[in-house]
């Protein structure tokens, strides 16, 4: 439990230090365009301060791989959330955003909402769940990557019209969290077969047979331009926090499914966790849609 809880605020860092070294990197890049990933990955490859960035997220998927070895999906999401702290301060002494106050308000219903998450956990009692059904995996899988690919083009489509003021990220947020959703169920599968492998070397085949490896790498490629571009356009501090609650919500509800994680049985901590969860996306959808302010 401890090294689980360790291991759950070293990804927080590297998350946050991750985020905040791209966007920085990405102000100095011309405009990325999802329509052009080979463009992107070329560009984004030539900076080094980029670079810099996606090895901190790199060695954050290795921590998190070795969090979901410990502890069940759902308390390792209410641990993941904590980050969201480190990356406003980052984001402001190293970015210069600025929230509005509106911003400022969503963002802490929404920390409170995670928090009403977190507090429903009780390791005692709950038990970590190694392998999922494969038709139930995708059928939680297939439309959350289809939903999230039809929300970032609407967004898309949105941002080029004439006379319109620049996204202020929510959208983008909530598209690239459904796919890092599905990474996180894949991460999660991936640490199930590890644990039951005698050693990496069994581990492989193992893998190989899962889908877990093949929807990682599915959501990583999507993920990497489509995240890039959007931070490229939209302000971290609110695009990182609406991609995390959405990810950590649709993580929670998937993975308790899927990986057969039970919803708590005492009233109070089923309450909590239902309650965030739905507060949570209840904020999501009065955050503004467009930066007024640019």
């Amino acid at each position: 439990m401890v090294w689980g809880v360790a291991a759950a605020l070293l990804a927080n860092v590297l998350y946050s230090t991750g985020f905040v070294l791209e966007k920085r990197a990405l102000a100095g890049l011309p405009p990325l365009s999802a329509g052009q990933p080979g463009r992107a990955v070329r560009l984004l490859a030539s900076s080094p301060l980029w670079v810099g960035g996606a090895s901190a997220l790199t060695l954050g998927f290795a921590a998190q791989l070795a969090v979901y070895r410990v502890l069940p999906i759902a308390a390792a999401q209410g641990l993941f959330v904590s980050g969201l702290v480190l990356l406003l301060l980052l984001s402001s002494a190293v970015l210069g955003e600025r929230l509005t106050a509106g911003e400022r308000r969503g963002v802490a219903v929404i920390g409170l909402a995670l928090l009403m998450v977190a507090a429903s956990l009780h390791a005692d009692s709950s038990p970590i769940g190694r392998t999922a059904s494969v038709g139930t995996l995708l059928a939680l899988c297939a439309p959350a990557l289809v939903l999230g690919l039809v929300v970032y083009g609407a967004a898309e489509r949105r941002a080029r019209r004439q006379h319109r003021p620049p996204p202020a990220g929510v959208a983008y947020g909530v598209a690239i969290g459904l796919l890092y959703g599905v990474s996180s169920l894949a991460i999660k599968g991936m640490s199930g077969r590890l644990a039951q492998a005698p050693d990496l070397v069994g581990a492989v085949p193992l893998l190989l047979a899962s889908p877990y490896p093949y929807l990682l790498l599915l959501t990583g490629a999507f993920g990497l331009v489509l995240s890039q571009t959007a931070l490229q356009r939209c302000r971290a501090s609110l695009i990182v926090p609406v991609c995390t609650t959405v990810t950590c919500v649709f993580s929670v509800a998937s993975g308790t499914v899927a990986f057969g994680e039970p919803l708590p049985e005492d009233p109070v901590r089923l309450a909590l966790r239902l309650g965030g969860t739905a507060l949570a996306l209840a904020v999501l959808l009065t955050l503004p849609r467009h930066d007024a302010r640019r």
